[in-house]
């Protein structure tokens, strides 16, 4: 028999321990062996559970219980998860997790902990909820070198796009929407600011390259700066606005990672994603584009993911799992201004006529967007791909008479 334990009862974690009564005999059959849930942590009661006995307000009753060998942090955040990941680890305790900040920022010195004292640290939940994609990028996708990755890596943010290309909604009022359905937070800045993606794009470059990329080194950009105009501009273009996390391996041995929203043709399938759902493209050198495609949050997908970890661990007690990268550097992902894409602006103008004969004057012949009810004295173009740090210094240099609103890549 092993012991398992749960360190948070708040939507992911209640869903853990759901499941695994749910489904204990099924589950303690893919282990192995029996388990038993031995100690929930958390600060608040639950009486009346059908499992209420096993609450304790306190981490040494799982570290100290020689019983217990793995543990699911779900907690979330960097304190106290951080501190209890560690001493758990150290302990000789597998760790799984769905705590993408802690990942994201401690990874590579978990995965080493891990490493040292012979147990695994796991987190397939912690990128795209229960949508399989860390085993296969690890794992099913092995024999490949991986060129890139893209993907909407964010629910929320997906959900708020839908409703502004689909029903023609401003910004706000399908943020209060997505609030009142309980799909954003009431502080919704780590969905629509980009940050959550942020994390999770560089837990896939991470593992997709064996180094460790941190948040502080990716172009982050949300979407709140983003208007129906830019959406009307972009369909136009046969597009839409997505919120695309990016990230691919260059020739000089370093990567690009960028969080950005960018115009994804109509005909590429990240278009057809709509609402929470999720979608992350991986580009093998031998399979070519692969796309995993779900719900990328909520109670039981992302319980699934974590229970999985749960059985994995159970079942190679002695056994580590080969998953590990390296810590990174800071020179490591290379500035974002190399990237050679097309660029979509949109912009105040004077005079719609001068300012396109500027524009190309700067630009060489770029493609103009336009539309019946467009507001007056805007406009908007693509310019075509390049250094994307030459097309800043050069929208710089446009006279007083141009005023850039939105820019945004174009998704190759």
């Amino acid at each position: 028999m092993q012991g398992l334990a749960v360190m948070g009862h708040g939507v992911v974690g209640s869903g853990v321990v759901e499941l695994f009564y749910m489904n204990r005999d099924s589950i303690e059959a893919r282990a192995g062996e029996s388990l038993e849930l031995k100690h929930v942590l958390d600060l608040r009661e639950f009486p009346g559970l059908a499992y209420s006995d096993k609450f304790t307000t306190d981490f040494n009753d799982i570290l100290s219980d020689p019983e217990v060998t793995v543990v699911a942090e779900v907690m979330g955040g960097l304190k106290p998860a951080y501190d209890y990941t560690k001493q758990l680890l150290m302990a000789g305790k597998s760790v799984v997790t769905s705590n993408k900040e802690l990942v994201a920022a401690k990874g590579a010195e978990l995965l080493a902990l891990a490493k040292e004292h012979n147990v695994n640290y796991m987190f397939e939940a912690s990128v795209g909820g229960g949508i399989p994609i860390i085993r296969p990028i690890h794992q099913c996708l092995a024999a490949n070198t991986i060129t890139e990755i893209l993907g909407i890596l964010n629910g929320t943010t997906n959900f708020i796009m839908t409703k502004m290309i689909k029903e023609g909604m401003a910004f706000d009022d399908a943020l209060a929407l997505a609030q009142q359905l309980g799909y954003a937070e009431r502080n919704p800045s780590a969905d629509v600011d980009g940050h959550d993606a942020c994390r999770k794009i560089c837990i896939l470059a991470s593992i997709a390259y064996g180094k460790h990329v941190y948040p502080a080194q990716v172009r982050t950009e949300g979407i709140t700066k983003i208007t129906e105009t830019d959406v009307a501009f972009a369909k136009v273009h046969g597009s839409v606005i997505k919120l695309i996390g990016r990230t691919r391996m260059q020739e000089n041995g370093k990567v690009q990672c960028t969080v950005s929203p960018m115009l994804v043709s109509k005909e590429s399938p990240l278009s057809m994603v709509d609402d929470v759902f999720n979608a992350i493209m991986v580009r093998g050198d031998a399979t070519g584009d692969v796309m995993f495609y779900g719900k990328g949050a909520g109670k039981l997908p992302t319980a699934s993911a974590v229970v999985a970890d749960m059985i994995d661990c159970a079942r190679h007690k002695e056994a580590r799992k080969a998953i590990f990268w390296e810590d990174g550097a800071p020179d490591y992902v290379d500035d974002y201004k190399s990237e050679q894409m097309a660029v979509y602006v949109h912009a105040k103008a004077a005079n719609i006529e001068t300012a396109y004969d500027e524009v190309n004057q700067v630009f060489g012949c770029v493609e103009a967007l336009d539309y019946a009810d467009a507001p007056a004295h805007e406009i908007a173009f693509v310019i075509p791909k390049a250094p994307v740090g030459e097309m800043e210094e050069k929208l710089k240099s446009l006279s007083m008479q141009i005023e850039p609103i939105n820019v945004f890549w174009v998704c190759e």
